[in-house]
């Protein structure tokens, strides 16, 4: 490994809150270190195009994380392109051990987000960004006045089947069972909306299109293996995403689901020195614009400590 190196504040994600947590530890003087992962921007850079990030009307996912990179790393933030592996010690400064490299550090944010799951049936990969999104909320938008589907049957679900009625012509909930686990509210809103069609105990066997773009899907029922097809503009999986929190479960404290617990108002992890910002710890918003807001809040969090 290189030779060790002391740091302040070191970050570990390069999504919209680590990026975020860099300029402003940056800004205070701190000389951050951020390391990026092998693969830079999260989950951002899977979108085709933005519209709603403050201050950009369109933009890709790629080039907005860019920005978010050249601009913490003008503004002094040191950024590695490794991923960091563990983290040892109980109290400051840390060791941080990467793939290669090997620091210390007074204070660690972690910001290494979450991804969706998804379905892994064929055309899933091929139909990403071209009618098959996990983002209702990001992408809906783009289905306007189309036939969309959403995979799955718990609240996310249900949530973004209902959201997605104020865009699209028609809302196909396909659900592997015959009932939902949503919360009863949430399904007696679904059940009662016009626009909304659930089909029950099928499972997704193949994701279609034609040019690049999808166009429908085919569908299998568990109890009898009969095959239908549902023309689609759109599908939404929304079968539940994955903190990415497994290397820091021995270390602070993690809830059932693999998010990591903070203070209430605050990114204090359970581990004094140690912050958590974005997906990583937000089961319920997963928004590029609350991600950055929350990597504001650690690089202020981890400031105040240090001070």
């Amino acid at each position: 490994m290189d030779a060790m190196k002391h740091v302040r504040v070191l970050i570990i994600g390069s999504g919209p809150a680590g990026y975020t947590a860099a300029v402003y530890a940056a800004r205070a003087g701190l000389a951050p270190v951020l390391f990026s992962g092998a693969h830079i921007g999260g989950q951002l850079v899977q979108s085709a195009e933005i519209e709603n990030f403050p201050g950009f009307a369109k933009i890709s996912g790629v080039d907005l994380m860019e920005k978010m990179m050249h601009q913490a790393e003008a503004l002094g933030t040191n950024v590695i392109m490794e991923s960091i592996l563990r983290i040892e010690g109980s109290a400051p400064p840390f060791v941080c051990c990467g793939e290669k490299t090997q620091m210390t550090a007074d204070s660690v944010i972690i910001a290494t987000g979450a991804v969706a799951k998804w379905l892994n049936v064929k055309g899933e990969a091929e139909f990403k960004g071209r009618g098959v999104s996990a983002c209702a909320t990001c992408d809906g938008f783009f289905f306007r006045g189309q036939n969309v589907a959403v995979i799955g049957g718990g609240n996310t679900a249900v949530a973004d089947a209902l959201f997605l009625t104020n865009h699209a012509k028609s809302v196909t909930l396909i659900h592997r069972k015959s009932y939902l686990r949503a919360e009863q509210i949430m399904q007696d809103r679904l059940f009662s909306h016009p626009k909304v069609n659930i089909v029950w105990d099928s499972t997704v066997e193949e994701l279609c299109g034609e040019n690049k773009k999808l166009t429908h899907m085919r569908l299998r029922n568990v109890k009898d293996n009969a095959i239908s097809q549902v023309d689609v503009d759109g599908v939404f999986v929304a079968i539940g995403h994955e903190p990415q929190s497994k290397i820091f479960q021995e270390k602070i404290k993690i809830n059932e689901a693999g998010y990591i617990e903070t203070f209430e108002g605050t990114t204090r992890t359970s581990m004094p020195g140690i912050f958590a910002a974005g997906d990583v710890m937000d089961p319920r918003y997963r928004q590029a614009v609350v991600a950055a807001s929350r990597g504001c809040m650690a690089a202020i969090d981890a400031q105040e400590f240090l001070q």
